[in-house]
Formats: C-alpha cells, sequence, structure tokens
C-alpha cells in the first residue's frame, strides 16, 4: 500500500479572496503533477481525503479530473495545517492495507510531521517538508514503531512541481496521450 501525502497546490492571498482558491500558478503546478503521473501511473489512489479548506479540495479536484481517476473523495478531519499528526496516523490505522492505496492532500506544517511521525515514530518538525503541490509516497512495511505502535512507513518517492517541465510543457504533454 502507497499513502501518498500532497501539499495543496499555490492558491491566491486571502486579500485577493478569503476562501483561498487555487491560482493560475497553483492551477499550473496540478497540470505538471498530472502529466508526471500520467506518463509513470505512480498515482492511483483508491481514496482521496483532502481537508476542508477550498485550496485542498481544488487540488484533489483538479487532479483526479486531469488524471481521469474514479475515486472516492472525502472531506477528512484531521487534515488542517496545526492539527495534532497522532490522530490522523491512528486513524490510517484503520485504514485496510488490501483496499488500495490512500492520498492525502492538505497543508504543511502538519504534512511534515505526519510523514515523521510514520516513517520515524515521532512527529519531528524539519524532517520532511513539503512545498506547494509536491507529493510524498510513503509505503507500508512489516511492523510497528516501538513508542507509538504505529505501522512503519518508508519513504518511496518525493516529487516537487518545480523539478517538472514547465506547465506549458506539461499540458502539451497531458495532452498528447
Amino acid at each position: 500500500m502507497l499513502l501518498h501525502l500532497m501539499r495543496h497546490a499555490h492558491a491566491v492571498t486571502e486579500e485577493e479572496d478569503a476562501t483561498r482558491p487555487l491560482s493560475a500558478r497553483g492551477r499550473g503546478e496540478v497540470a505538471r503533477l498530472a502529466a508526471f503521473f500520467a506518463g509513470n501511473g505512480g498515482f492511483r489512489p483508491t481514496q482521496v481525503w483532502h481537508s476542508p479548506l477550498r485550496r485542498s479540495l481544488e487540488t484533489a479536484d483538479d487532479l483526479i479530473a486531469r488524471l481521469g481517476l474514479d475515486v472516492a473523495k472525502v472531506e477528512t478531519p484531521g487534515l488542517l495545517p496545526d492539527d495534532d499528526p497522532v490522530d490522523l496516523a491512528e486513524r490510517l490505522e484503520l485504514f485496510p492495507r488490501d483496499r488500495g492505496d490512500l492520498a492525502l492532500v492538505g497543508h504543511e506544517p502538519h504534512l511534515g510531521l505526519l510523514a515523521s511521525l510514520l516513517v520515524r515514530g515521532k512527529p519531528t518538525a524539519g524532517l520532511f517538508v513539503l512545498r506547494k503541490a509536491a507529493a510524498l509516497a510513503l509505503e507500508s512495511v512489516e511492523g510497528t514503531h516501538k513508542k507509538t505502535g504505529l505501522r512503519r512507513w518508508r519513504v518511496r518517492w518525493l516529487v516537487a512541481p518545480e523539478l517538472l517541465p514547465s506547465a506549458d510543457d506539461a499540458a502539451a504533454v497531458y495532452l498528447s496521450k
């Protein structure tokens, strides 16, 4: 089972729109990721959990639409920036490993702390920092962490949109498929 942790794409400022939808730059970031994933099949979750904030929902919606995925999308408590990562880690324990991959679309510093907790057994700030629209894939492995009893995970891959072709190039690749 893979767990995809994805930070929302770039959003407009609160002064521009208090609900903070994705900006044109953010939509370009999602286009880059979609083109990358369309080319390698590295993102095939059976469910996508997202925070209640508009920028996370739009990131999830845009990525799902661009990839043509037919997945369950669930607004999930515990994915806000300052939420305790232990709460979500405990909820992940209940997600059956045989139900396929799962994607979480949320915010920093929460996602970085969650990744640290799952990989190292404690939520250490700065160990993982996801840039906007970055995606980190963790793979479930055998065993649990001694102190927490939580399932162990290891890093499979990390990708950030600035490492991929430009949004125009990504869109051209996406449209040619």
